[in-house]
């Protein structure tokens, strides 16, 4: 099967220095697939190479068969590639429900907005209890979950996470990774870059490990979670 997403000798250089060294990965429809890391390995600029938030100094990042280099974030979002970034960036000013339309704002079919609307608030409770307050008075998890709620509403194919468990309640953090999960389960493709390596590792196929900007290890994720250079360096073992 063709990937859905692959990259070869991704290259990017931030703030002057060389933060991603010659990357190569891939993703297959259908996959959930796990990219860890330490603090400052090049995770999260390798993702907003992606999403065409950097642009990168070498290699080729193919989506759908196509190269995209050098497209905005609208355009890809248009084209199913969409991305929850580190940090959420909800509009805090705006209220739950508005926060999710924006997820929407490229779609013009309102009773298919409305149902994904549906199934956001399924997905999370917690929002639709809530959804006239304002973005800005949620706490961390509950910005984090309406983060991944506005994702969702792009209907996208290929969803990036950028670190969702960061800062959050170990109880918040559990149900981050059981919406994860169901998210996959409905079919969406999943990147998910994350600090926690244990839980990334359990719950993705494959995985690959980044390292000073470049891919040390890859393979099946639950080899990788018991190999022990993984667990010596990522968890704590």
């Amino acid at each position: 099967m063709a990937a859905m997403l692959q990259v070869r000798g991704l290259q990017v250089a931030y703030g002057g220095i060389q933060a991603v060294k010659g990357v190569d990965f891939e993703v297959h429809p259908g996959e959930l697939v796990s990219l860890i890391g330490s603090n400052g390995a090049g995770k999260t600029t390798t993702m907003k190479a992606l999403t065409g938030l950097l642009l990168p100094s070498a290699g080729q990042i193919d989506y759908l068969g196509r190269d995209i280099r050098g497209q905005g974030p609208w355009d890809l979002v248009k084209q199913g590639l969409v991305m929850v970034p580190e940090g959420r960036g909800v509009f805090t000013r705006m209220s739950i429900v508005e926060n999710l339309q924006m997820g929407a704002y490229l779609r013009s079919d309102k009773a298919g907005i409305q149902a994904d609307m549906d199934r956001v608030f399924a997905l999370f409770p917690r929002l639709q209890e809530r959804s006239a307050q304002l973005a800005g008075t949620l706490s961390g998890g509950e910005q984090q979950m309406l983060a991944m709620g506005r994702a969702l509403l792009s209907r996208p194919q290929l969803l990036l996470l950028d670190e969702p468990s960061m800062g959050l309640s170990p109880l918040m953090v559990d149900k981050i990774f059981e919406v994860i999960a169901e998210v996959a389960a409905m079919g969406v493709t999943v990147l998910l870059v994350e600090q926690n390596a244990s839980r990334a590792l359990k719950m993705a196929q494959r995985a690959y490990v980044m390292e000073s900007g470049e891919i040390s290890m890859h393979g099946d994720a639950k080899a990788l979670l018991h190999d022990p250079k993984v667990r010596a360096a990522y968890l704590g073992e």
